[in-house]
Formats: structure tokens, sequence, C-alpha cells
């Protein structure tokens, strides 16, 4: 048997197939509109109610002089050695407040917790939008047992579409490497079919919406 004449035709039908245009199973969802609708309300209450059902922890905070305060608490309450951050503009924000337990220079093997801003908040779905882009980088969200983000009412969304198309605003053609969506802490079923939280990521996930930005 001619094996040559036999893988030729089979690659000849692949390519052949996909030189053909594919209809989208379903077109209505690459249109303008979202198949989603939106609910009655504001998106911070929607993004807060459904964020919270995921295990996460939404605090309102009036301005950074709050922010501040709920991380001196939690670090107090947690015995967290420190809370790591590397987002200059962000250390720069909470500057005057002078939280001993904010730090970038240490190791963030010893951080209780990792402090980051992100891209957006989706309301419908409560989550969490990062990527490779942010100062942050890929690291800090997820290594510490616990990722606390700091975000603002303009950096609210309703669908994932909307996140996607603000990520495309900022950086055009440029993506970033890696675009994540964290909604509430990680957690798995794949043990026992047993829900168990915080084994691929944080245990805990805070997000401060922020009344006033800086």
């Amino acid at each position: 048997m001619n094996v040559a004449p036999a893988k030729e035709n089979i690659l000849k039908r692949v390519r052949n197939a996909l030189s053909q245009p594919v209809p989208l199973p379903f077109p209505q969802a690459e249109g303008k509109q979202s198949v989603f609708a939106s609910q009655a309300g504001d998106l911070d209450i929607q993004f807060a109610e459904t964020f919270s059902g995921l295990l996460g922890r939404f605090v309102f905070c009036a301005d950074h002089a709050e922010v501040a305060e709920n991380l001196r608490l939690l670090a107090a309450n947690n015995e967290w050695s420190s809370i790591y951050c590397r987002e200059l503009q962000l250390l720069h924000t909470l500057e005057p407040y002078q939280l001993s337990c904010l730090n970038a220079s240490e190791d963030i093997r010893d951080a209780g917790a990792g402090l980051t801003t992100c891209e957006a908040l989706v309301a419908r779905t409560g989550s969490i939008v990062l990527s490779a882009g942010q100062p942050s980088g890929r690291t800090v969200g997820v290594f510490p047992p616990a990722h606390i983000v700091v975000a603002y009412p303009d950096q609210l969304v309703f669908d994932i579409r909307d996140a996607l198309a603000r990520l495309r605003n900022k950086y055009g053609e440029r993506l970033p490497s890696m675009i994540s969506f964290q909604s509430g802490p990680s957690r798995t079923s794949d043990i026992e079919k047993r829900s168990v939280v915080g084994v691929h990521g944080p245990r805990e996930v805070y997000v401060f919406l922020v009344d006033r930005e800086p």
C-alpha cells in the first residue's frame, strides 16, 4: 500500500475544508448587542450581588482612606506578615496612609495577600478582569493566599464582551499575552466531586470599589 498518496489526499481535503467559510452556530451571539438582557439597576449592585454569591468579598469604599483602613484591619485580623503590591501608582496613592503592612520589596512568598488593580469588573458574571499588561503581571493576583483588588466605578461593564471591547480600546492590536477572568476564590470539584476552595489560586478574593479615583 502506498501511504504517501493517501496522506496527501487527507491533507488536501483538510486544506479544502479550511478554505471554506464556516457558518457560526449562534450568529446572533456575534452581533453588536449582548444576548443577555441587562437587569434593571446599577452595575455596582449587580456586580456586588453576583460576586458575593461566588464567595467573593465586596467592600464599597468612599475614598482611599477607607481602602487603607480596610487593608490595615484585614492584615491585623488575618495576621498577614505583609500585603504585596508592585503597582507604583497604587503604592503612591496609598502612601499618605502609612500602611506598614504594605510592601513592594519583600519576597512575595512571605505575603499573606497580593494587592492589584484590574482591567474591568463584569457585573453579569461577577468577574474581575486581569491581564499581563498590568504592572502586577501574572503572579501577584494568584500566588498569595488572598487577592485584594482596588477598582473604580468607571471600570464596571455589564458583560464579558464589553470587557473585551474595553481591552481592545486600551491595547489595540497588541493585546496582552494573558487575559483572565477571576470570579471569586479558586475552586474545583475534581476531587470526589466535592467542591474545594483555594486549590489552584487564592482562597479569598476581595474587591474594594472606590467611589473616588486618585
